[in-house]
């Protein structure tokens, strides 16, 4: 029986940088009530905190989640409140090496935005992200931009050659996400194995990324057992079957009925 039920965030529990929606809401809580869960995202904790935290009741279930933010770089427990265990972060020089690549894989991909809607890079501590229409694109242009990632996948290799000391992968509709070598999913479900005391072999990861070069993919090096969703609405059924085939109390069954 699996333990520990491991997800992406973006493209996997929600649409890109929106919250949970309802049913959402209402599944993930009843999963939370019969098993273990970690979320790995490449969003940072204020994302965290607005997309999935402000959507989940404040109640005893919290203890059974675990939140790994910038694909892992970081991960916090649940302790009569949230705590930080530990946060991979670069030094200014590593900072200032990965946004002049960037621009300089910007350049020589030559992509050309006709608009972009807030900060195309964004500082994470432990992970920079390049957001090619900005952080606050609309849903509908980003899904639009590079919806079969060879935009992405021509300014990646541009970044492998200029960074090979780094860990780059594409990300969400429109993202690229670099961390430090190693660390990366994999990482985090590792640091999951170590901190939770669960083994590998007791988890499952879900995510809409697990291709190559894509930033769950990762997840695969450490043989955890993927399960690939297209996007939220195939999760969903999904954790309905997790739930379905878990012994749940009668409260967690109502939940998930009524989600239906």
């Amino acid at each position: 029986m699996k333990k520990l039920m491991v997800f992406d965030l973006d493209g996997t529990l929600a649409a890109s940088k929106s919250s949970l929606d309802v049913e959402m809401s209402t599944l993930l809580s009843a999963l939370l009530g019969v098993a273990k869960v970690a979320v790995i995202s490449g969003g940072d904790w204020p994302q965290f905190v607005k997309q999935l935290l402000s959507m989940l009741p404040d109640d005893e279930r919290l203890n059974n989640l675990s939140l790994l933010p910038a694909t892992g770089t970081k991960f916090y427990s649940y302790r009569s409140g949230w705590e930080k265990l530990y946060s991979e972060d670069y030094t200014p020089e590593q900072k200032e090496k990965i946004v002049s690549a960037l621009k300089n894989a910007m350049a020589k991909s030559d992509f050309k935005v006709a608009q972009v809607w807030g900060e195309q890079v964004e500082d994470r501590g432990s992970q920079i992200t390049f957001s090619a229409l900005g952080q606050q694109a609309p849903i509908d242009e980003k899904q639009a931009w590079d919806p079969d990632f060879v935009k992405r996948k021509k300014i990646k290799a541009i970044l492998d050659t200029t960074l090979p000391e780094f860990s780059v992968r594409m990300g969400g509709t429109t993202s690229i996400d670099i961390t430090k070598p190693g660390v990366d999913k994999a990482y985090g479900i590792k640091k999951l194995q170590d901190i939770l005391d669960i083994t590998i072999k007791e988890m499952v990861f879900i995510g809409d990324a697990l291709f190559p070069g894509g930033n769950d993919y990762a997840a695969k090096d450490t043989g955890v057992v993927t399960i690939k969703v297209r996007d939220f609405n195939e999760t969903k059924r999904v954790i309905e079957a997790i739930v379905a085939c878990l012994d749940g109390d009668p409260y967690t069954k109502r939940r998930v009925e009524a989600s239906r």
